[in-house]
């Protein structure tokens, strides 16, 4: 069987293949050419070592030197290159205390962390597949490379891996992978919350976000933190027809839970402000009626940004009519929000009001009245309504 490779993913073999080492297409990729889709990321194995593979290629740089990784910078784009290694001890549970480099592809795909990521690829030699990973493709399983107890021991995030890999690909845990997350958990409090927090919100970007509910069902949350292993997950559902955006898919999560601990959540997972803000706005959003007339949804749409109004279209499952509504206000171009009035502060100020609390009220007292009627939303009508409002 063969498969097709970029370009450059095959000079980069060939050049190696040429000058006497081994080198193959490794892990994901493969994993995804076999199973039809089309690989994000392009990882090579070889054995050749760092300095090596350095002296074949003209713009490289040192992104893992420390073990064995070399990016071959190609037609603009990066592609890392792994010696073929055997990991020493992994002291803190994350991150092997030394490597030691190895001439046997084997030796180097039996330390990955599953079946389907241990499989390697190249032209002449097909696909190596020593522990019965296009198999697992088959059953759609997701099962440890060896023993599950040992690669969970030696990396703990693989434990989220496994369940963000049975998410995206829609496949099952294996028995004694899945045994073995249950008794590993407890190692996750050593992994940093800002790794934890990009494999859950992978898992519920994916196609099946309900398999966050291995987290829950395999007493991993406990080690997330405690306002995680909080989350009513049993009152929770997570449709896959959501938008596929990150505080969307968060603020599903976190809908049964009250706010201050739904941001405390996010805060624990060292969550980006932007998000946590997004989130905060679905959920105070969350349930709430809109009365399907212009103004009402105009004054909504104004409360926060675009796109997340557009999310709590859906979020809310809000009907045809506030959608047509929606449609129509943004195609009128009707102002929403103080930036787009068509008098400001200093508009006011120059017509010989005062700066102060006062005027900001005013502000928004104009606003309210054009939310109410956009046709309003002149300068010199507003001008005069403002002065009038300030001398009452």
């Amino acid at each position: 069987m063969q498969m097709r490779l970029p370009l450059q993913v095959e000079r980069i073999l060939d050049i190696l293949n040429a000058n006497g080492y081994e080198a193959y297409a490794v892990g994901g990729c493969v994993r995804d050419l076999l199973l039809g889709r089309e690989p994000k990321d392009w990882d090579i194995t070889t054995s050749a070592r760092p300095k090596q593979v350095k002296s074949l290629f003209p713009r490289t740089v040192d992104t893992g030197i420390r073990h064995g990784t070399i990016t071959v910078l190609m037609d603009g784009k990066g592609y890392e290159v792994t010696t073929y290694r055997i990991d020493g001890e992994y002291e803190d549970g994350r991150h092997p205390s030394r490597v030691e480099y190895t001439a046997n592809l084997l030796e180097d795909l039996k330390r990955r962390d599953f079946t389907i990521n241990a499989m390697a690829y190249r032209h002449d030699v097909g696909v190596v597949d020593a522990f019965g990973g296009r198999e697992d493709l088959e059953k759609k399983s997701i099962r440890c490379v060896g023993d599950a107890i040992e690669r969970f021991t030696e990396d703990a995030l693989r434990i989220l891996r496994a369940i963000r890999f049975s998410a995206q690909l829609g496949f099952s845990v294996e028995e004694k992978t899945w045994e073995a997350i249950g008794v590993i958990a407890p190692n996750l409090a050593k992994v940093s919350k800002e790794r934890i927090q990009v494999e859950l919100s992978k898992t519920l970007l994916s196609g099946h976000p309900e398999q966050m509910g291995g987290v829950f069902e395999q007493g991993v949350s406990g080690y997330i933190s405690p306002a995680f292993a909080r989350i009513p997950w049993g009152q929770i559902r997570i449709p896959a027809s959501l938008p596929a955006r990150k505080y969307v898919r968060w603020a599903a999560l976190l809908r049964q839970t009250d706010p201050e601990e739904a941001v405390r959540v996010l805060k624990d997972l060292k969550m980006d402000n932007g998000t946590v803000a997004k989130v905060k706005t679905l959920l105070a959003w969350s349930g709430k009626e809109v009365q399907p007339e212009p103004a009402p949804v105009r004054r909504a749409m104004g409360s926060m940004e675009a796109e997340v109004w557009d999310a709590l279209l859906d979020f809310n499952a809000y009907g045809p009519r506030i959608r047509s509504l929606t449609r129509q206000i943004r195609e009128k171009g009707d102002c929403l929000d103080l930036k787009h009035l068509a008098v400001n502060g200093q508009d006011l100020i120059d017509a010989g009001m005062k700066p102060g609390r006062e005027l900001g009220q005013i502000l928004n007292r104009l606003l309210d009245m054009v939310l109410e009627c956009p046709e309003k939303n002149r300068k010199e009508a507003l001008l005069e309504i403002g002065k009038a409002m300030g001398k009452g």
